[in-house]
């Protein structure tokens, strides 16, 4: 990603902190149902299997237009998949209603402003890359305020590989 970085078109690339895989999107979740929801998702986690992950590639959302890049999520994708659908029952079980779009597991790297030229082209001068594999460790609950950083609202061990 470095080599892009400062690319003209280049995207606002995200803060290292921000950055996760989502497996789950709850939307906007009332704090009197985190009570039912916390502990739903703890035994979610803790029963899955372990995970090790890989970026792979680059991609984009927004047909016409660019608006996010992202890059692919390789590895054992199978067993993520496992634990995001794990993870959206245990939600929906504890009544909190999950975004129904397909799972597909990506890392945003930036987003294109409204203004401005995107290079869509990026996205093919970044499909060959890949990233060193890292087992998945956590699984944590994010809060995402609107125009603020994400918040940590808890998280828990995953299981790891032996």
């Amino acid at each position: 990603m470095d080599r892009v970085r400062d690319d003209p078109g280049a995207p606002r690339w995200s803060a290292p902190a921000d950055l996760h895989v989502t497996l789950a999107f709850l939307g906007d979740v009332p704090r009197a149902r985190l009570s039912g929801l916390l502990p739903a998702l703890g035994p979610a986690v803790a029963g899955s299997p372990p995970v090790t992950l890989q970026l792979t590639g680059a991609g984009r959302f927004g047909s016409r237009r660019p608006r996010v890049l992202w890059a692919g999520v390789g590895g054992d994708v199978d067993a993520l998949t496992v634990l995001a659908d794990r993870l959206a029952a245990a939600a929906r079980h504890a009544g909190v209603p999950v975004d129904e779009r397909p799972f597909r597991p990506h890392l945003t790297l930036g987003r294109w402003p409204g203004a401005g030229t995107p290079d869509a082209a990026l996205v093919d001068r970044l499909a060959g890359d890949h990233g060193p594999a890292w087992p998945v460790t956590e699984v944590v609950l994010w809060r995402s305020p609107p125009g603020r950083p994400y918040e940590r609202v808890t998280g828990w061990p995953s299981p790891h590989q032996a």
